[in-house]
């Protein structure tokens, strides 16, 4: 989330001792240099907005309208924090990402519940004593460094209390005081270097998004996008039903009505002829119904995942090896709702690479992984390129965005390594939440 980007200031590279010595007139350098400033004469400003949301919000507990302003103050925190990270990312090369957007909260209280505003007035006050101490101690060997380089050609102006002893005044002594100078200033870029670090760490820790916060934006995420995705399932067995089952049984009863009025009629022969296309129509309307309810929940999960994933392999357009461990088959091993997602994660990647990738061969293997988690291994030999978002440049998603977010929204992982002209390997880890194991360990009544 925070990258480095800045110059290396002094002593790196291909040609060492070009490097270090021209490292005080490194770009980088003297941006850091001019951070520390920056900050620093932000410290007044930043240091009185900080007291007076602090006395505001104290003064103002009692009543209701206060709170709303000092609620106003603790958001604009989140301005300055901006500022910070803008001069981060100019001077120093550290790109620090906003946190996230403050949360629409009732109540006057709640209004002061802005996390991000009060982290970042914390770094307001906290880089004041970083940045003091790290300009003063830059400054001091700046000055000291240059003062001693060029003193041969002042000194003579000093009076002679603040002068150096006189044994230093010879062209060995002054020598050595410009050679000792010249140190102090090759010695600076590291010194602002080290100084600006603690900034750089504090900017990333007190400025940006905490990772709490972006696990619990990942999940909303993958939750929203499962439900989107249960959403439009529905519907589509909703049209399914509605335009195909149910358009189907509407015409078996019209051909069982008119059968029966046939049959009072006495053409038996005719009826004979209805009720056969009747009885065919129902059949086809049964047929659907067992798809659809296949797309629901396949009943070979019944029989256990490596059942399932055999029969998917037998139907499959291309040959799918399928190896599932021995602990993966463990009775109790996968909760239900967790075979269902591998189930149905794995026959769409097998639609995909057949469809898609013009693969000739598919294996699948599922072992049990660290800890209470399960891992899946798709791999197919077709000509890659895969990719979640399309790399088009429109931001749409491709069909296995939906897969990962299923995925992410039971806590799993899911990663795709698709290099162009191959191979295609999707993996996913998934917590394998064995409730019926944890049920079947607990006593029974009667027992102990």
């Amino acid at each position: 989330m925070t990258t480095m980007t800045h110059d290396r200031p002094a002593g790196l590279g291909a040609v060492p001792g070009r490097r270090l010595l021209g490292a005080p007139l490194s770009p980088g350098t003297w941006r850091s240099y001019a951070y520390l400033w920056l900050v620093l004469l932000l410290a007044p400003l930043a240091l009185g907005y900080v007291l007076l949301t602090v006395l505001l919000s104290a003064a103002t507990a009692v009543t209701v309208v206060g709170l709303y302003g000092a609620g106003w103050l603790v958001g604009g925190g989140r301005l300055w924090g901006a500022v910070y990270r803008g001069l981060a990312s100019r001077l120093l090369g550290v790109d620090v990402a906003a946190p996230l957007p403050r949360r629409p909260r009732r109540g006057p209280w709640r209004t002061l519940a802005d996390a991000a505003g009060w982290r970042s007035m914390l770094f307001m006050v906290a880089s004041i004593p970083l940045a003091l101490a790290g300009l003063v101690v830059s400054t001091a060997f700046l000055v000291m460094g240059l003062g001693s380089v060029t003193y041969w050609s002042w000194h003579r102006l000093l009076p002679a209390e603040l002068a150096m002893d006189d044994s230093w005044h010879t062209p060995g002594g002054l020598a050595v005081v410009a050679a000792g100078g010249l140190a102090l200033v090759l010695l600076w870029p590291w010194v602002v270097r080290l100084a600006v670090v603690p900034l750089t760490l504090l900017t990333g820790a007190l400025l940006g998004p905490t990772p709490s916060s972006l696990r619990i934006a990942e999940l909303e995420r993958s939750r929203a996008g499962t439900v989107q995705d249960a959403d439009a399932r529905l519907r589509r067995i909703e049209r399914d039903l509605h335009d195909g089952t149910q358009a189907r049984l509407v015409a078996v009863g019209m051909q069982l009505g008119e059968a029966r009025e046939l049959l009072a009629a006495g053409d038996p022969a005719t009826v004979a002829d209805l009720l056969e296309i009747a009885h065919a129509s129902t059949k086809d309307a049964l047929t659907e119904l067992r798809e659809l309810a296949r797309g629901i929940h396949p009943p070979a999960l019944d029989s256990g995942l490596s059942v399932a994933l055999e029969t998917l392999a037998s139907r499959a357009p291309l040959p799918v090896g399928v190896h599932v461990g021995p602990d993966v088959e463990a009775p109790g091993r996968l909760a239900p709702a967790i075979e269902s997602i591998v189930y149905f994660s794995i026959a769409e990647l097998v639609t995909n690479a057949a469809k898609h990738a013009r693969a000739s061969r598919i294996d699948v293997r599922i072992e049990a992984a660290d800890g209470d988690a399960v891992r899946i291994r798709v791999r197919d030999d077709g000509h890659g390129g895969a990719t979640v978002v399309r790399p088009d440049g429109s931001g749409l998603r491709s069909g296995l965005a939906g897969l990962a977010e299923r995925v992410r929204s039971v806590d799993g992982v899911f990663d795709l390594s698709s290099p162009a002209g191959g191979p295609t390997v999707v993996t996913m880890s998934l917590p394998a939440m064995r409730a019926a194991a944890d049920a079947a360990a607990r006593p029974q009544d009667g027992t102990s």
